[in-house]
């Protein structure tokens, strides 16, 4: 009699368990080019490529509507005629295109070090000048003129993407950064007539949610109050500001996320301006209209008298001012310092040498912006904050 109650009682408790506990539904869609599911947007369009029904991208996507995505796979057919371009799949798309992931593929970089990237979307802004390197870009070798197949994987705070061999993933992201954990897919091409046929998502179970971050080197500046943004053509960027101009700013406190970078998509809309001096290397010293600033400050405490040296990267300008005095003006945006420059952020950028005095010392930088990331890093020597 006492099994028998113990038995009815398991059999209660595992009803229960069922009934507690939420059942996945794996959905997998495979959407036709034509289908009313998607959204076009700009040079988007349905056509027949090499015998296949496909969707043409050339500066336009293709969204799938009415779909969310956590965790999945997206498989895709791919085929390109261009030289140049820049193409691949946007995921977790939230806030009206303001955030997501971006994962794409460079044709002209065919077989280079950065032939894909993935970037995350912030503030409507790519920030490919912050993050590059393992788990942001790599090498692979991108057919021309025929269908090879593309597949992406996205399990929690990760991805991966294959390239034609779905045995081996090409690019390994080992931590996305836009923070967004569901939203829309789309198709994307900035530039470069691409096709895309054969499209299916699959959704899988939720995997746990864990950030891989990279150490914090020592010595990074950290801790740092941000000013809004302002029109960087309407300010004079050698002047420091004044005590009664920094006193009506309504600064905002941030940290540098690891390795060091503070990331001002997270915080400002970026620009978009159409920069003249990328097809003409003779205007790099034109002004751009639409360049955006914001001042950055932090304080450094110094046991003595002494000189430091700062290492210091940023996109796209910089000034820096120590105690109310210029030190350096600097820039470091694509294409400026030669016409094959990319503008890639790293604390090696620049360098520059601190008179600090003893006790506190205001450090003050105005970041400038054009677009690729909008950001800085800094690393002062046997510096503890």
């Amino acid at each position: 009699m006492r099994s028998g109650c113990k038995l009815l009682l398991l059999a209660l408790l595992q009803g229960l368990l069922l009934l507690t506990t939420p059942l996945f539904a794996q959905q997998t869609l495979s959407i036709p080019p034509d289908s009313p599911r998607w959204e076009l947007e700009q040079n988007a369009k349905v056509a027949d490529y090499q015998g296949r029904q496909s969707l043409m991208l050339d500066g336009g996507a293709a969204t799938l509507k009415d779909f969310e995505m956590r965790d999945g796979v997206i498989d895709v057919d791919i085929a390109t005629p261009a030289k140049r371009g820049f193409f691949g799949i946007q995921f977790r798309i939230a806030n009206d295109g303001a955030n997501g992931e971006w994962v794409y593929l460079r044709q002209h970089k065919s077989g280079l070090p950065d032939a894909m990237q993935y970037t995350p979307i912030l503030n409507t802004g790519a920030n490919w000048q912050i993050y590059n390197g393992p788990g942001f870009t790599g090498s692979v070798e991108i057919p021309r003129d025929v269908w090879f197949h593309l597949r992406l994987e996205v399990t929690g705070a990760q991805a991966k993407l294959y390239v034609s061999d779905m045995d081996k993933p090409a690019l390994v992201m080992t931590d996305l950064k836009s923070g967004v954990q569901k939203g829309q897919v789309a198709l994307y091409v900035l530039t470069g007539a691409t096709y895309f046929s054969n499209f299916e998502v699959r959704t899988t179970p939720d995997a746990p949610w864990e950030r891989h971050l990279p150490p914090m080197p020592i010595g990074t500046l950290t801790k740092w109050d941000i000013s809004p943004s302002y029109d960087a053509l309407a300010r004079n960027l050698e002047r420091p500001l004044t005590t009664s101009e920094s006193s009506a700013i309504q600064w905002q406190q941030v940290e540098a996320e690891p390795p060091g970078f503070v990331v001002l998509y997270r915080y400002r809309e970026a620009p978009h301006l159409q920069v003249t001096f990328q097809g003409d290397f003779s205007k790099r010293l034109d002004p751009q209209p639409g360049t955006k600033v914001l001042y950055a400050r932090t304080t450094i405490e110094s046991d003595r008298d002494q000189v430091k040296k700062l290492d210091i990267g940023y996109s796209d300008e910089v000034s820096v001012f120590l105690n109310g005095r210029i030190l350096y003006r600097g820039r470091s945006a694509q294409g400026f310092r030669d016409p094959g420059f990319l503008g890639i952020v790293n604390p090696e950028n620049d360098a520059v040498y601190l008179p600090l005095k003893k006790g506190s010392n205001e450090l003050l930088l105005a970041i400038s912006e054009l677009g690729g990331g909008w950001g800085f890093i800094c690393r002062l020597e046997d510096y503890k904050q």
